[in-house]
């Protein structure tokens, strides 16, 4: 039942990435082209989406548990290190020279976009790297 809901879920953003345009790297590149060809539209693309993730939150943490699992798995670290500032930063630096961030490239390379099939290679190799170095930190595999 989990994986039908997520499944759906899934979907559902994937849809929303393209009817929004956020799949279309071209579109993103002109948002982030403030001097430029800038344009705006995507900004309320993302207003959207924090007025609805607020409202979301809001709703489920008000429950005690979910409705599909036992309960919330939510993060307990609270504190700002250099992976706190780096990942960000590498995200950003990617979405700015590619378009794509995880989520659009995914549902682009679902589309048979071409920037696409260097983008999620690259997105994969990179996390690969990630999580291999903070094993090798922390001395621990992950499950």
């Amino acid at each position: 039942m989990s994986f039908l809901v997520n499944l759906m879920l899934g979907l559902l953003f994937g849809a929303g990435l393209v009817v929004s345009g956020m799949s279309d790297p071209a579109k993103v590149l002109n948002f982030l082209d403030l001097f430029g060809t800038w344009d705006p539209s995507l900004a309320f693309v993302m207003g959207g989406a924090v007025l609805v993730a607020f409202t979301g939150y809001r709703l489920v943490l008000s429950r005690g548990q979910p409705i599909v699992g036992g309960r919330f798995h939510l993060p307990r670290k609270t504190d700002i290190d250099a992976r706190v500032i780096a990942g960000p930063a590498i995200f950003g630096i990617g979405w700015g020279l590619g378009g794509f961030c995880p989520g659009p490239a995914l549902t682009s390379l679902g589309l048979a976009a071409a920037g696409t099939l260097v983008f999620v290679p690259a997105m994969i190799l990179g996390m690969w790297v990630a999580r291999a170095i903070g094993e090798a930190r922390t001395g621990t595999a992950a499950a």
